[in-house]
């Protein structure tokens, strides 16, 4: 079972600290994998891990989160080498990938060596939900604010593009980023863009924007425009997620 149409749940959010183990997936990644339609045996979820180097830490802990969430999760390496026979039957093999965040420009350039943005595409087609937190939300717009490239934050605007709209994440625990997105739309760098506060994610079927929702209560998402030479923001109110089960 894959999803009716292309699904892309774009998000600042989706771990939370756990009990027993440092981290469980919330809400929006349980989002995903319900959206994605798996039903009837465990649901098949893809770490990508690429924008924080395959840290095996990193790994360690989502396949925890897995085990706790009753999901049979495949890690996609790519460091030193694709650690997957088949990188694209393993892909399309999904009902949900969940892209960790990091460095967004790091990711593009990597994926792009090892042709992993066209079978995202070919994937998304597919109806494999495609997911991720921070740069695993950027990844699939045109561009947003980074700290890719160091402390202060720089424009990235050669994504991957399977959405037509710029992305600002953490919009409201990294104070630069919002006036940042706000002078990218004013000057043309980026086209109508789509934020999340943390915790937030945003749902699209094809490429268009069909629900705000989000795991934490008092949370926004706004959808950024120019207008003139100013930009115009507007709030989007998500819809409350019950917590995992």
């Amino acid at each position: 079972m894959t999803a009716r149409e292309p699904t892309i749940v774009a998000t600042s959010g989706g771990h939370r600290v756990g009990g027993r183990t440092r981290v469980l997936f919330d809400a929006l990644v349980h989002h995903a994998v319900d959206l994605s339609g798996a039903h009837g045996r465990r649901p098949r979820v893809m770490y990508v891990g690429t924008a924080v180097g395959d840290a095996e830490h990193f790994t360690f802990r989502m396949t925890e989160a897995a085990r706790v969430a009753g999901f049979d999760l495949t890690p996609l390496h790519l460091f030193p080498m694709p650690n997957l026979e088949d990188v694209e039957g393993a892909v399309l093999d999904q009902d949900v990938v969940w892209v960790m965040g990091g460095s967004v420009a790091n990711l593009l350039a990597v994926w792009r060596v090892h042709g992993l943005d066209r079978i995202m595409r070919r994937a998304w087609e597919s109806g494999v939900v495609l997911s991720g937190v921070s740069a695993g939300s950027l990844c699939w717009f045109q561009g947003g604010p980074t700290d890719s490239f160091g402390p202060e934050l720089r424009p990235v605007t050669d994504a991957l593009g399977f959405l037509p709209y710029g992305n600002g994440v953490h919009y409201d625990s990294d104070p630069g980023r919002r006036p940042l997105v706000h002078r990218m739309v004013a000057d043309g760098t980026l086209p109508v863009t789509h934020c999340t506060d943390d915790g937030v994610g945003l749902v699209y079927r094809g490429t268009q924007l069909v629900e705000a929702v989000s795991e934490l209560p008092g949370k926004g998402a706004y959808v950024v425009t120019r207008d003139g030479d100013s930009a115009v923001e507007e709030r989007v109110e998500p819809r409350l997620l019950p917590g995992p089960r």
